[in-house]
């Protein structure tokens, strides 16, 4: 594949990624441009982060990008997306597209009515982890799998999980829940390490989603330590007829139904005596179950994994094939606001229903 060109909408915290992605592999990637309307901002961001900045969606355009990476603040997606499909132009939406389950239905309409070439960059089940953690599932390690606890992802991006380790598709589900609130001391933010030893409410949301067809997902997130903590952590549980995966560790049956136990062994270059800097993939026994499409980047997960949509994107307008749709993404925003309304009913059932992206 030829080298991708982009643009990129947004100035934020989250668009910072793209920039980076494409200055460590600029044989792969080029940012075209970046849009940011305000000109006093958007030359002090030039000047920091060394990239073109124009004040309007022509202004890239002129740059001719391949397709334009969408990067604002939730509330103000869906309106771009619009205006992008109205102008024929191919888009990688970084954010959820929708606050409302009426929005979101609206934005499938305008998607159907402009034939929009849209793709969603939901990064998590393409991150290394749950990458590896994906692919002993698919290859049968573990047999049916019925149900999961998983405690590391918040909203959307945990139902995107969900549903594709279970592999429940459009299927309606019955949610219960509860928010609760603990003290927790803070250790760490996005500006790094934190020593002051300062105390915080966290909240923890515990939900279950049951789905038609029998199988559980039980959701449990802390908002925000779950991110942002070097004493909190993540935990996943994923079991079915044959195994199951606890966090690091692969439980399975042989054809001969004998008992194997294996861990899951990162491999990372640049450690110790090692004179290169990236991560090379996961190791399940003598089987490669993830590798770093992007070898010898100096990425971190995160990175990669947005990487890795970019890469699907070109793929996408250049072949055809989804990597993450806009219908995939809208069912499970729509799970998510579901469960939002649960944790407001404790205890309460709430159920979901086939919305009209899901016929």
């Amino acid at each position: 594949m030829s080298k991708i060109r982009f643009g990129l909408i947004g100035s934020g915290w989250r668009a910072e990624f793209y920039i980076r992605i494409a200055k460590a592999i600029p044989e792969k990637f080029e940012l075209t441009g970046v849009v940011i309307r305000n000109r006093e901002k958007g030359e002090e961001f030039a000047r920091k982060f060394g990239v073109n900045v124009v004040q309007s969606l022509d202004g890239l355009l002129k740059s001719q990008p391949d397709y334009v990476v969408l990067s604002v603040k939730r509330g103000f997606v869906t309106d771009y997306l619009i205006d992008l499909f109205k102008r024929g132009i191919p888009v990688l939406c970084e954010t959820p597209p929708g606050e409302t389950i009426e929005a979101l239905e609206e934005l499938w309409e305008q998607s159907n009515k402009y034939n929009a070439k849209v793709q969603i960059a939901e990064q998590y089940f393409v991150q290394p982890l749950y990458a590896a953690w994906l692919k002993v599932i698919q290859d049968g390690k573990l047999g049916e799998v019925s149900n999961m606890n998983l405690s590391s992802l918040h909203g959307y991006h945990g139902v995107s999980i969900i549903r594709k380790f279970l592999n429940a598709g459009y299927e309606n589900c019955i949610i219960r829940g509860k928010r609760f609130s603990f003290r927790v001391t803070e250790t760490y933010g996005r500006e790094g390490m934190d020593f002051d030893g300062k105390i915080f409410s966290c909240t923890r949301d515990r939900l279950t989603l049951e789905f038609e067809n029998g199988k559980v997902a039980f959701f449990d997130f802390s908002d925000p330590a779950q991110y942002h903590s070097f004493i909190r952590t993540r935990q996943l549980t994923v079991q079915g007829v044959r195994g199951e995966i606890d966090d690091l560790t692969v439980r399975y049956l042989t054809p001969s139904n004998v008992p194997v136990t294996q861990e899951l062994n990162r491999i990372d270059l640049g450690k110790y005596n090692n004179q290169e800097w990236a991560h090379y993939g996961i190791m399940l026994g003598e089987e490669f179950v993830y590798r770093n499409p992007f070898a010898n980047a100096r990425l971190n997960d995160d990175e990669i994994a947005v990487s890795t949509c970019l890469e699907r994107m070109g793929a996408y307008l250049a072949t055809g094939t989804e990597f993450y749709s806009l219908k995939e993404a809208l069912q499970d925003t729509y799970i998510s606001l579901m469960m939002d309304a649960a944790l407001k009913s404790p205890h309460q059932e709430v159920k979901t229903t086939t919305r009209v992206w899901a016929h």
